[in-house]
């Protein structure tokens, strides 16, 4: 089929550094650090050898942890070729979240920088395996997570029990190219490379397991759709442990030889003077980076002609926004993209030359190979064009499944391979899909998919909470805002800051509920189940009285 690509991750950049061995791969504009094709390719081979050489194995999984640095994309490409899977971690997580993500994934080996913002990323390991300290390095055993053994930190600091980033390096000399091409050629394009946590309606997150084909051809086709090609740069502001980042952004670049511009950690400045400084002609973001952009004081004082195409998604795009990205930062071409990790990631994508309309009002079309079916919710029955249901989807970009978890994934992916992603969907007669409504009562704060079962089950364990629910209520900066309604055990009372002062440092930030009431009860169906939809109402209620006093 002309729109896939026969490559796993690590041939596809070996065929790109033949082809354009001298075209600039990556650049950080903010430390003028230049890579071509030629130079990447050889830097993620000789950390894939380091690897190997470390011991990590074909199918083993490393964890990476980190925002958009440099030692980031060389493991996406290094574990690409040496056949370990890359497991993604959110830089936002904090111990509690780290720790169950480190051993539902059985990784044998970290990847970390060493500080993100002010959480140190080093100080939250030794606090869930306080033996790393004691260990020598890749001799850590810990009852905690039995299968981690090799903690490897960015940057030139040494740590105990630790790696640095330069020592993997200089393992490299250990195996030789020979042996690397060997190992490459045992990998297969169905087989796992990519793994990405999300949580579920159950509260606790999933792995969801992506092959090569599945991310290699994903980005093809998400870069054809925005017209992406070797000519082109792209500022990547969005982080690489989202699919947002890795596969839509610095995957896509690959898979047609245009520049990665990424920006290490997001910031409207970082964005605007990297575009103009390296002439950027694509940008991805969430609508609330984009607005952020637009609103700097500085704004009009940026040079953003070079500006052409990319990608807006991660929440519904208002139409003032995108005419302000088409109008005022020259961004004509701009896609927006629907999908999920599941679907790794992009389902559907609207054209360059789309109208405005379609562009704000639909999430565009199927992709090429992309099957996309809108049905009864609870069947496999086709409602006809028009007509609300569940948005189901088949074909190459379907997930392999959860890790150990195959009861989840036979309830997202049917007997005939459609994956159902619980989202509400009308289609139009040409193909276009509006997203009207979810099945499942996940909030989208800022891009960021907040599962309310899963701060549930972590305000559950506060000695004072008897009950919790958490709903997502309309936010005019991030979309959606986190509440929690929360009733007290007998006896009990807490502040809205004591039970915030809680989760600090053990949830991300963004999962922390913005606002907090106490009631008594809930509101209840006549069967007993809680009805969200009113609380969402009352939550609505509240936050306005709260505006007004």
């Amino acid at each position: 089929m002309e729109n896939l690509l026969p490559y796993t991750v690590g041939e596809l950049l070996e065929v790109q550094a033949k082809k354009y061995p001298e075209h600039e791969a990556v650049v950080y504009a903010d430390r003028d650090l230049r890579m071509n094709y030629k130079e990447f390719n050889m830097l993620c081979r000789k950390a894939a050898r380091g690897l190997m050489k470390l011991g990590v194995k074909k199918g083993e999984h490393i964890a990476a942890w980190s925002s958009n640095t440099p030692e980031w994309v060389v493991s996406q490409f290094a574990t690409g070729k040496m056949g370990a899977v890359l497991v993604t971690v959110n830089t936002n997580y904090r111990t509690t979240e780290l720790e169950y993500l480190l051993k539902q994934s059985d990784s044998t080996t970290i990847i970390l920088m060493e500080q993100y913002k002010d959480a140190s990323y080093i100080d939250m390991v030794y606090e869930i395996v306080p033996e790393l300290k004691t260990s020598e390095p890749g001799q850590l055993e810990s009852s905690a997570l039995p299968y981690l053994k090799n903690v490897i930190v960015m940057g030139e600091k040494r740590f105990p029990g630790t790696y640095s980033w330069q020592d993997i390096l200089d393992m490299a000399d250990g195996v030789t190219e020979e042996e690397l091409d060997e190992q490459m050629a045992t990998l297969k394009q169905s087989e796992v490379i990519n793994m990405q946590y999300t949580s579920g309606t159950t509260g606790f997150p999933k792995g969801v397991m992506l092959t090569h084909s599945n991310i290699v051809n994903n980005a093809y086709n998400v870069a054809s759709a925005m017209k992406l090609t070797d000519q082109d740069r792209l500022c990547i502001p969005v982080p690489f442990f989202h699919c947002f980042g890795c596969v839509m952004g610095t995957l896509a670049c690959a898979t047609v030889g245009a520049t990665m511009v990424p920006v290490q950690e997001f910031s409207p400045k970082a964005v605007l003077e990297t575009v103009e400084k390296e002439k950027c002609t694509a940008l991805h973001g969430v609508p609330t980076m984009f607005i952020a952009e637009l609103n700097d004081p500085d704004f009009e004082k940026y040079d953003l002609s070079s500006l052409r195409t990319g990608i807006m998604a991660g929440s519904n795009c208002p139409i003032e926004v995108m005419k302000a990205v088409n109008e005022k930062m020259g961004a004509t071409e701009i896609t927006i993209a629907y999908g999920q990790t599941e679907s790794s990631p992009v389902i559907t994508q609207t054209r360059t030359n789309d109208p405005l309309e379609l562009r704000v009002e639909t999430v565009g079309k199927a992709l090429p190979e992309v099957e996309v079916k809108i049905v009864k919710p609870g069947t496999m029955e086709e409602v006809p064009r028009g007509v609300q249901g569940e948005l189901c989807t088949r074909g190459y970009h379907v997930m392999d499944g959860y890790y150990k978890n195959p009861d989840a994934t036979r309830e997202g992916i049917d007997t005939e391979g459609w994956l159902h992603t619980g989202d509400l969907a009308v289609m139009d007669e040409n193909g276009y899909c509006r997203v009207t409504g979810r099945l499942k009562d996940m909030i989208i704060r800022g891009g960021e998919n907040i599962y309310p079962r899963e701060i549930e089950e972590f305000l559950y364990r506060h000695p004072k909470v008897l009950d919790v629910q958490v709903v997502g209520i309309p936010d005019s900066v991030y979309g959606e805002e986190v509440m929690a309604w929360i009733i007290l055990k007998d006896g009990e009372s807490a502040t809205s800051e004591e039970i915030k002062e809680y989760c600090k440092g053990k949830i991300s930030r963004h999962k922390i509920p913005r606002y907090i009431e106490f009631t008594e009860s809930y509101p209840m169906t006549a069967s007993g189940k809680i009805q969200k939809f009113k609380l969402r109402e009352q939550a609505m209620e509240a936050v306005e009285e709260l505006k007004n006093v």
